[in-house]
């Protein structure tokens, strides 16, 4: 498992980490099954307080990405329903979109970015 962590970013360390795994995911880096690293094992890898860790596991769990087994620990199981995700990815991109008129992008430029973003998914991605 490969997490880059930006020390001297503004956004929150278990955020970031929340992120990396979910592009992982979307990447197909990481594939429904697979055992994320333990929390102990990620902190002093990345370097980082294990809370952060159990943080950003505890957030993904919430969200559906993961799910705890008691053998294995964290584990890729994505569970969300696609309109509960649809509602939710509705939300963020209403700021993203807003942020972005205010800075003049245009909507062509926008979609050029989604494009070049959906490159580094997989062909299917669990889309058909």
């Amino acid at each position: 498992m490969f997490i880059e962590i930006d020390f001297n970013s503004d956004e929150a360390l278990y955020l970031q980490l929340r992120n990396q795994i979910i592009i992982g995911i979307a990447t197909s880096q990481y594939q429904e099954g697979d055992a994320l690293p333990s929390v102990r094992q990620l902190a002093d890898t990345i370097g980082i307080n294990m809370h952060t860790v159990n943080k950003a596991y505890s957030v993904l769990r919430q969200e559906g990405f993961v799910k705890v087994d008691r053998r294995r620990g964290a584990v890729i199981a994505i569970d969300i329903d696609k309109l509960q995700a649809m509602e939710e990815l509705k939300k963020d991109m209403q700021v993203l979109l807003a942020k972005s008129r205010c800075k003049k992008i245009s909507k062509e430029e926008v979609h050029a970015l989604i494009d070049e973003i959906y490159q580094n998914y997989d062909d299917n991605g669990g889309i058909e």
